[in-house]
């Protein structure tokens, strides 16, 4: 399957950009996703704080929020899986609570926000069991050592 990642960042490094977009392209490939694509955007924490508020209704900040498409791109046929933000700051902040670099942290959000587009979930203790179990694997085939969350 062919798979494309844009990755949108104005203050991120470029081995993050470049770590964001292998964790995306490996996770619709462990997927056995159809050929598609998808961007995630590295942004601060107030544009997540608003998308938050816009979209769930939550006014707090948050690490990361995805927003699932489906459209069939009618030029290649290929399925728009949608758009993953992840807040840098946030992200930053958790890499050093969990001991691990900012690159392993970004892997892991960009990970599991590409889940959430092809409809994984965590809402019960059986789909989050399901969902990091996936995590874990997709990183583990990407030698990325995080802390998960529980």
């Amino acid at each position: 399957m062919i798979h494309s990642a844009q990755v949108v960042a104005e203050e991120a490094t470029q081995a993050a950009i470049d770590t964001v977009r292998r964790a995306a392209l490996a996770a619709l490939k462990y997927e056995d996703s159809p050929q598609g694509a998808l961007a995630v955007v590295l942004t601060d924490a107030e544009t997540l704080r608003k998308l938050n508020l816009q979209f769930r209704k939550t006014d707090s900040v948050t690490d990361v929020l995805a927003f699932p498409d489906g459209s069939i791109d009618s030029d290649d046929e290929g399925v728009y899986f949608g758009d993953i933000v992840i807040a840098l700051p946030v992200a930053n902040e958790q890499a050093k609570d969990a001991g691990h670099a900012l690159e392993s942290e970004l892997a892991l959000l960009t990970v599991h926000g590409v889940l959430h587009l092809l409809g994984h979930d965590h809402a019960t203790e059986t789909e989050k069991e399901d969902m990091w179990s996936r995590q874990a694997a997709i990183l583990q085939q990407l030698a990325i050592k995080v802390r998960l969350p529980s």
